[in-house]
């Protein structure tokens, strides 16, 4: 589907025009680790399609093997996502193995998962090992985020911001990072970074008392769930045009494959987040899995780009520094 897109040229294109194709990583500074696609929420936009069904789940294994490898390496953050990463029983342990090697560490957070019975110390773990948190949260507004994420996610979402800020996480001088990601509820590309961080600074300190230290903006990918959405309202093309229109040759110097490198669930290596659920692993002769990881060759390895790739370069590009839960 994204490969015979009619209303938009190959992604190479463009990218060829601003002098980047073929794309190089410029060096690893993000070890990004999808520990699988279990979820307690089902969200329509949803990249992963990850939801409480999904029986895919890292295993201690493959946890091992990735902390043998970061350890190999001086790349200073590591980056856990899913799913819910927080179900994955390996998750704890990949965090304190992470804070031992003095790795910064950085969870891709639904919020909503904070309040499970089974989750009840999470925040305390959280904050002891010095996590940062990047939570998805669409809009300030109930409706918005409901429609995206399900009902009542909204109001679990402001109770485990405020719990989060209870424990020092978004407050000033804590030293606990607590940074928001808003992505756009229909088939258009989010408001500038500032205006809208702006927005959310204001509406959630006057109407839940909740404070954060920085709200990043996120396009929608059109892959999984949210392609399904686009083809089902009938948005496919117009999307992609929006999306390559938009296309900005800084924002496509400075995607985030170029700096990161993603690890599957079951030890398979990709340029990000988004081509793992494309099932587009590394390629261009550099290795493919974790049991043959070789920081030199992946520290420039060639990034496998695809139509996909338009909704990273449009406008300012999606800045939330990975992709998010």
């Amino acid at each position: 589907m994204l490969a015979h897109t009619q209303s938009c040229p190959p992604f190479q294109t463009p990218m060829r025009q601003a002098g980047l194709d073929p794309l190089h990583a410029t060096g690893i500074t993000v070890f990004q680790i999808n520990v699988g696609k279990l979820c307690n929420q089902t969200c329509r936009h949803c990249h992963v399609d990850a939801g409480p069904d999904r029986k895919e789940t890292m295993s201690r294994e493959t946890a091992g093997l990735c902390v043998a490898a970061l350890a190999k390496t001086d790349i200073p953050t590591v980056d856990i996502t899913g799913g819910a990463p927080e179900l994955n029983p390996n998750f704890r342990w990949l965090v304190e193995q992470a804070a031992q090697l003095k790795r910064h560490v950085i969870d891709r957070c639904n919020l909503s998962v904070l309040l499970l019975p089974s989750q009840a110390d999470l925040g305390e773990f959280l904050a002891r090992h010095r996590v940062e948190i990047i939570a998805s949260l669409p809009s300030f507004r109930a409706s918005q985020t409901d429609a995206q994420r399900g009902g009542g996610v909204f109001d679990k979402s402001i109770e485990a911001l405020q719990a989060l800020n209870r424990l020092g996480y978004g407050r000033e001088g804590s030293g606990l990072t607590l940074n928001l990601v808003h992505n756009p509820v229909g088939a258009f590309l989010p408001p500038t970074q500032e205006a809208i961080e702006g927005q959310f600074r204001r509406e959630l300190q006057r109407a839940h008392g909740v404070t954060f230290n920085h709200l990043y903006t996120i396009t929608n990918m059109p892959i999984s769930r949210f392609l399904e959405f686009l083809l089902d309202s009938g948005n496919y093309e117009g999307y992609m045009e929006r999306l390559a229109n938009a296309f900005n040759p800084a924002a496509a110097a400075g995607v985030m494959c170029r700096y990161t490198l993603s690890v599957g669930w079951d030890g398979t290596l990709y340029d990000c987040d988004f081509n793992q659920m494309l099932d587009l692993p590394i390629d261009h002769g550099a290795p493919r899995h974790l049991r043959d990881f070789d920081p030199a060759m992946l520290h420039r390895r060639r990034i496998v780009i695809g139509n996909h790739s338009y909704g990273c370069t449009a406008g300012v590009g999606s800045s939330c520094g990975g992709a998010v839960t």
